[in-house]
């Protein structure tokens, strides 16, 4: 009886075991932790770090250090602490709470005294046109793209070895193309507009124009009215007077009614054509050299996205030239109908 009982509470103290979290202070065998092994370890890491910091008189709690792990290790070796940068690595993680990290263009260069304000009309004007599903376009214009042999960013697989110019000169270009989008926020298409030259308000009209003939009409109706998001600068400024005058040009060539909404100043980047299409076409432009304005147009066109973006990538046929003023009868005259409130910013032209 006695061994019965001596072998089931034998049992039980073994099957508890298995199932109690095991203390830190249970561990056994293996080398100790470099911070507990060396207690000097995190100070003297610390230390450095501190000194090779590059801070923030603004921001004294945002701390960054552009050192590598190798270097740190070799200064700590110079001073009697001999660790690997693997170590290193782990000391800056866990010990000092730091982490490898990009910068992020974020920060505005100004403000608007009028930022809040617009944005809360622009949304409005933009949901009213939405539950009416009249369409929003995002108009802007990518970064140009120069022609040649110039190294770009990103790896593709290939079986060679590409090369590049090892010089990125601008004035080796055999070109510069202007990618134009005109992005259609409900729908999730757009058009690019590839057009060399100068980027000019009437190009943007005309890719706006491109756009409704190619994709606009199959999917809106005949007398909707259209709803433009831009940015406050560039070809489509709201202080470019070209732009309107080529904008009420196309109204009146369409027979529709145009209203614009602008982005206030320093707020370009929430702009959606920025983040739902360029993004996406830089993504496709990555590791392609860009020996002409066809290569360009093959690689938009393939873009995609898992939520069904499609891009149509068409070329200008013509080049735009630079200088181009608006009449002075139309600055005279300017059939602009401004709103009330926020009026640099929002206005409509009728094709009547």
């Amino acid at each position: 009886m006695i061994q019965i009982r001596f072998i089931g509470a034998w049992q039980m103290w073994n099957s508890f075991r298995r199932i109690r979290p095991r203390d830190v202070s249970e561990k056994k065998g293996g080398r100790k932790k470099a911070s507990l092994s060396k207690p000097e370890l995190v100070s003297q890491l610390k230390h450095l770090v501190e000194a090779h910091t590059a801070g923030s008189a603004v921001e004294p709690g945002r701390v960054w250090i552009h050192r590598s792990c190798q270097s740190l290790s070799e200064e700590l070796a110079d001073r009697g602490l001999s660790v690997c940068a693997n170590t290193v690595d782990r000391l800056l993680r866990n010990e000092l709470g730091l982490s490898r990290r990009k910068m992020e263009k974020t920060l505005s260069m100004g403000e608007s005294a009028d930022r809040d304000a617009q944005f809360q009309r622009l949304q409005q004007v933009k949901q009213y046109f939405l539950a009416r599903r009249w369409p929003v376009i995002s108009i802007d214009t990518k970064k140009k793209e120069l022609l040649g042999r110039f190294e770009r960013a990103g790896a593709a697989w290939t079986n060679d070895r590409p090369r590049a110019w090892d010089h990125d000169f601008p004035s080796s270009r055999w070109g510069k193309v202007i990618p134009y989008g005109v992005y259609d926020v409900a729908a999730d298409e757009a058009l690019v507009y590839l057009a060399q030259g100068a980027d000019t308000g009437e190009l943007a009209c005309d890719a706006i124009r491109r756009w409704w003939y190619r994709l606009g009409k199959w999917r809106y109706h005949a007398t909707s009215p259209i709803l433009l998001l831009a940015d406050c600068g560039g070809s489509n400024g709201y202080r470019v007077p070209l732009f309107r005058q080529q904008l009420h040009a196309l109204s009146r060539l369409l027979g529709r009614l145009f209203r614009v909404c602008h982005l206030p100043p320093y707020c370009s980047k929430y702009n959606p054509i920025d983040h739902r299409l360029f993004c996406h076409l830089s993504r496709s432009l990555q590791a392609i050299q860009l020996t002409s304005i066809e290569v360009i147009q093959h690689a938009i066109h393939q873009t995609t996205t898992r939520n069904g973006l499609r891009v149509v990538c068409e070329l200008a046929p013509r080049r735009y030239a630079r200088g181009l003023k608006a009449n002075p009868g139309f600055l005279a005259h300017e059939p602009t109908i401004r709103d009330n409130r926020l009026s640099a910013y929002n206005y409509k032209f009728s094709p009547n």
